[in-house]
């Protein structure tokens, strides 16, 4: 069964109806005082829902899309086209060990990275791109803005499984100028020249999840797997410049290794020897990249700032001359 947060059933009733939030929990308080404290909230709100003619989620041949995935959700089942494949890594820290690896996945409505953890590590390493891809039992996290589906030992991955087809694929992501950017732009894809590269910026992770790792007294503690011994993940921050304006992009761990073409380990060196950044540095300005994410403000500078969720290095001459000669 797919378990939706309960602030995300009452945003939409919220939606779809003419109900105020109070209105709603009045009556999911009413609804759980009938029923003799025998049913959730949560159940509550899917009856008044249901109540109300409002689908909560939408399913298309028993499969979650992509588009209704939400943070919080677990036990999810959805299924998709393999677009990227991000590799697998290993993790060792406080006597726990492991593989991680992650891929993009795409269907009709939209895409979704995939983190895989443990046995299912092994599975998602090895994915080739144009697979079609069955997950069960999934579990929903948000990363920095952007929603993540988790798989784990209880988890499954089923590849290219039978009775199962992937219809086309959501449109290309859309392209804007930077100067038309909007605080909220979400899958988003914008072209321009690297002017301005910032040293990383290092920060505590658990070695286990990728979470940030706090520190409390005198250890680092992850919220999900308590005291560790902690990583150090990463962020490269560049400004860059499209003609119309200027905008500094947050490239963070898989994105920096994109944009450096540098291996986790080598980034390791930089935090130990900052000064072996400068090389980098200097080869990055004035190169000319696609960024594609998500715009959002920075209320502490006043500024609007983008957040990387993939980058192309290398982009076609022709296909952004055509694209130029188009408008």
């Amino acid at each position: 069964m797919i378990k939706i947060p309960f602030q995300e059933i009452i945003n939409k009733i919220k939606e779809a109806s003419d109900l105020s939030e109070e209105e709603i929990h009045t009556r999911i308080d009413e609804k759980t005082r009938q029923l003799s404290g025998l049913i959730s909230k949560d159940g509550a709100a899917h009856i008044i829902a249901n109540e109300l003619g409002i689908r909560v989620i939408d399913q298309v041949s028993g499969k979650l899309q992509i588009k209704n995935i939400l943070s919080g959700m677990r036990s999810v089942e959805t299924a998709g086209k393999v677009l990227e494949n991000y590799g697998v890594r290993e993790f060792n820290s406080a006597g726990r060990e492991g593989k991680v690896a992650s891929f993009l996945l795409g269907d009709e409505s939209g895409t979704i990275r995939v983190v895989s953890w443990g046995a299912t590590a092994d599975i998602a390493g090895q994915l080739a791109p144009g697979s079609i891809v069955k997950i069960v039992s999934g579990y929903v996290r948000d990363n920095r803005g952007f929603i993540e589906v988790h798989v784990n030992e209880k988890s499954k991955l089923i590849v290219n499984p039978e009775g199962i087809a992937v219809g086309d694929l959501k449109p290309e992501i859309a392209r804007k100028s930077i100067k038309d950017l909007k605080d909220g732009d979400r899958d988003i894809e914008i072209f321009g020249t690297i002017v301005q590269v910032f040293e990383p910026k290092f920060f505590e992770v658990c070695p286990e999840c990728g979470s940030r790792a706090r520190l409390e007294g005198s250890e680092y503690r992850c919220r999900s797997h308590g005291s560790v011994v902690p990583s150090y993940s990463y962020v490269t921050t560049i400004v860059l410049d499209d003609g119309t304006e200027t905008m500094r992009i947050a490239c963070f761990r898989k994105e920096a290794e994109s944009l450096l073409g540098i291996s986790q380990q080598e980034f390791q060196q930089i935090r130990k020897d900052p000064g072996a950044f400068e090389p980098w540095k200097t080869e990055l300005l004035g190169n000319q990249i696609i960024v594609k994410g998500r715009c959002n403000h920075n209320q502490m500078f006043d500024r609007l700032e983008f957040v990387a969720s993939f980058l192309n290095t290398s982009p076609n001459p022709q296909e952004e001359i055509a694209r130029l000669e188009a408008k």
